[in-house]
């Protein structure tokens, strides 16, 4: 299988929706970044539409180089959208940027779980919280944008034959960051990453929100 899509896709060249702009000023600067992403990053594939995104989301253009496909992980998300599929996160921060409109799949933290694991272990909290949820991780969409630690365990879980419907794993840092990603690209799961120590919460959330609004679009057709 391919490791990045070639295919086309609806890229919304002549269209445009943002669900999580609500006001009119909102929507209009929206469009305009739009715009500026597809002349400066590229509008053919439904991977170009996440790496507009992503360049949106940190202000600089480059990041649009920096991020992998791995195994087709756009329609594995639409998929595991349309299947209501739950999106877990390893921070708060993640989970409250994700737009929660346009989808019935519920949002949920590592950080609400695993209390009791984080005292016998002394691991980190997303981490336990994984370690947690470790029975509802299979067929859902995990993202996680600030935990290395976390992302390491879940590409253990997968090698175990846990595996997520979808991984977005963008965690930032000089502290196994730039590793965590390396590693989640060498496990055979459709995942979305970024080279290097960059990432964060603006990568992680723009990812899964244009998935998010890849599959808004497709319902409505």
């Amino acid at each position: 299988m391919s490791k990045e899509s070639s295919h086309h896709a609806d890229t919304t060249a002549s269209t445009y929706i943002d669900p999580g702009a609500d006001t009119r000023e909102g929507y209009a600067i929206s469009q305009k970044s739009r715009t500026l992403a597809r002349q400066q990053v590229g509008n053919t594939t439904v991977e170009d539409r996440i790496k507009q995104r992503c360049s949106i989301a940190v202000g600089d253009f480059s990041m649009a180089d920096l991020l992998r496909f791995e195994h087709d992980p756009i329609p594995a998300a639409i998929k595991a959208l349309k299947a209501g599929a739950p999106i877990i996160t390893d921070i708060r921060m993640v989970q409250v940027g994700i737009q929660k409109k346009g989808h019935t799949s519920e949002v949920i933290c590592a950080l609400d779980y695993g209390a009791e694991i984080v005292k016998e272990r002394g691991i980190t909290r997303s981490s336990a919280g994984f370690i947690a949820l470790k029975e509802r991780l299979a067929g859902s969409i995990v993202v996680i944008g600030n935990a290395p630690s976390a992302l390491l365990m879940l590409c253990e879980f997968v090698k175990e034959g846990i595996c997520p419907a979808v991984i977005i794993g963008t965690p930032v840092g000089f502290v196994n960051a730039a590793e965590s990603k390396e590693f989640l690209r060498t496990i055979d799961i459709p995942s979305i990453s970024n080279v290097g120590t960059r990432g964060g919460t603006p990568i992680a959330v723009a990812a899964i929100n244009e998935c998010i609004t890849i599959f808004i679009e497709g319902a409505k057709k």
